[in-house]
C-alpha cells in the first residue's frame, strides 16, 4: 500500500501523522511512504529522518493526495485537503464530524473511506486513540487556565495554588474521564483547591482510590454542577460522549454569574463545547471575553506541545496504520470490531450513527460488500 503522510496545514499545527519510527515499521513491512517536505521539522524530524526510514519526499500536499492509497494525518482535513480527496481513498485522522456538517458534506461528496481516530474504542471500552491526547489535553488545561488567571490575560490576578496565608484557586473540573483525571493531577501538584464532578458513581470512586483527599468529588446533578461553576475560579470542561456533539452543561447565565476575571478552558471544543458561551480559537488568538470570564477554547490544544503529542498519538495509531495497510480497510476492520467503531464516512454515506444523529442526517451502517 501507499500512504500518505500530509504536512498539517491547520493553524500553529506541527504535529505530524507518522514520525520516522512509524514510517520504518510500514517499509520494513513492504509499504511504500510519501511524507510532504518539511512535514516533521516542527518537532525535530527533518526530511532526511524519513527518507533514512524508507519514506520518499513529495514537494507538494496534492501530490501526495493524487498518489496515495491512503493518508494519515492528526487533525481533520482543511477545506482545501477535502478538495483532494477521492473515491476508494482511505484517510485516517481526528474527523470530530458531530459538531462540523460543512466537513461531513465535503467528506460524503469526496466518496473517500473516513476512518476516524477518536470513535475507534478498544475491549476495555475506552477510546485508545483519543486517550494520548485526552492526556495531553487535560494537563494542559490547567496550564492554560492558570495563564488565564493572570492580570495580563484579563483574569483575576490570582495564583492557581496560592501562598502560605493566602488561598489558593477553586478548580472545578466537569468529567472525570481521561481530561478530567489528568486535569486533576495536575491541579492538586499545582496546590489547587480542585472539585471534579461526574455523573459514574464508579468514576468517582477511581478518583478518590487514585487521589484521595487531595481532591472533592461530587455527583454532577444539576445543582451541584450549578453551585460548582459559579462558585469556581477555573472551571474546565471535559465531557465526552464519543462521536456525538459535546453537551452543553455550563449555560450563559452561569458563566454570567461566575467572578469577574475567572477563567474557563473547554478541552470539549473539538465537538461543539461543553460552555454555551464557547466558541472554537486557535493558538495564535487563544481567549475571548464574555461577560468578564475568560475562554480558553482552542481546538487543537495538543498542538502547542507537538512533539510530546505526535510521539503520544503515533504510539496509539501505529497499530492500527499497520493492520490497515496490511489487510486493507475491508478486512482490518471486519477483523477487528473496535477498529470498524472508527469508520465515520465511506462511499458518500454516514456510518456513524453518532455522528448521523449529531447532524441529523441518514445513519447507513457499512456492510460487507454494500458500496
Amino acid at each position: 500500500m501507499l500512504i500518505g503522510v500530509p504536512k498539517e496545514i491547520k493553524n500553529h499545527e506541527y504535529r505530524i501523522g507518522m514520525v520516522p519510527a512509524s514510517v520504518l515499521e510500514l517499509t520494513s513491512r513492504g509499504h511504500k511512504v510519501v511524507v510532504e517536505a518539511n512535514g516533521g521539522t516542527g518537532i525535530g524530524f527533518n526530511d532526511e529522518d524519513y527518507l533514512a526510514a524508507g519514506a520518499t519526499i513529495a514537494s507538494t500536499a496534492a501530490e501526495i493526495f493524487a498518489a496515495a492509497d491512503m493518508i494519515v494525518k492528526v487533525k481533520e482535513p482543511q477545506a482545501i485537503e477535502r478538495k483532494m480527496l477521492r473515491p476508494g481513498q482511505v484517510l485516517f485522522t481526528y474527523l470530530h464530524l458531530a459538531p462540523d456538517p460543512e466537513q461531513t458534506d465535503d467528506l460524503l461528496a469526496s466518496g473517500a473511506t473516513c476512518i476516524a481516530y477518536e470513535t475507534v474504542t478498544s475491549a476495555r471500552g475506552g477510546l485508545p486513540l483519543l486517550a494520548p491526547m485526552s492526556e495531553v489535553a487535560g494537563r494542559m488545561s490547567i496550564q492554560a487556565g492558570a495563564a488565564c488567571l493572570e492580570k495580563s490575560k484579563s483574569g483575576c490576578g490570582m495564583l492557581l495554588g496560592g501562598v502560605p496565608g493566602v488561598e489558593p484557586a477553586k478548580v472545578t473540573i466537569i468529567g472525570g474521564g481521561v481530561v478530567g483525571s489528568n486535569a486533576a493531577r495536575m491541579a492538586i501538584g499545582m496546590g489547587a483547591h480542585v472539585v471534579v464532578l461526574d455523573r459514574s458513581v464508579d468514576v468517582l470512586r477511581r478518583l478518590v482510590t487514585e487521589f484521595g483527599t487531595a481532591i472533592q468529588t461530587v455527583y454532577s446533578s444539576k445543582a451541584a454542577l450549578e453551585e460548582h461553576v459559579v462558585s469556581a475560579d477555573l472551571v474546565i470542561g471535559g465531557v465526552l460522549i464519543p462521536g456525538a456533539a459535546a453537551p452543553k452543561l455550563v449555560t450563559a447565565d452561569m458563566v454570567r454569574r461566575m467572578k469577574a476575571g475567572s477563567a474557563v478552558v473547554d478541552v470539549a471544543i473539538d465537538q461543539g463545547g461543553c460552555f454555551e458561551t464557547s466558541h472554537a480559537t486557535t493558538h495564535q488568538d487563544p481567549t475571548f471575553i464574555v461577560d468578564e470570564v475568560v475562554h480558553y477554547c482552542v481546538a487543537n490544544m495538543p498542538g502547542a506541545v507537538a512533539r510530546t503529542s505526535t510521539l503520544a498519538l503515533n504510539n496509539a495509531t501505529l497499530p492500527y496504520i499497520v493492520s490497515l495497510a496490511d489487510l486493507g480497510w475491508e478486512d482490518a476492520i471486519q477483523r477487528d470490531e473496535h477498529l470498524a467503531k472508527g469508520l465515520n464516512v465511506h462511499a458518500g454515506k454516514i456510518t456513524s450513527e453518532e455522528v448521523a444523529v449529531a447532524l441529523g442526517r441518514e445513519y447507513s451502517p457499512y456492510r460487507p460488500g454494500n458500496a
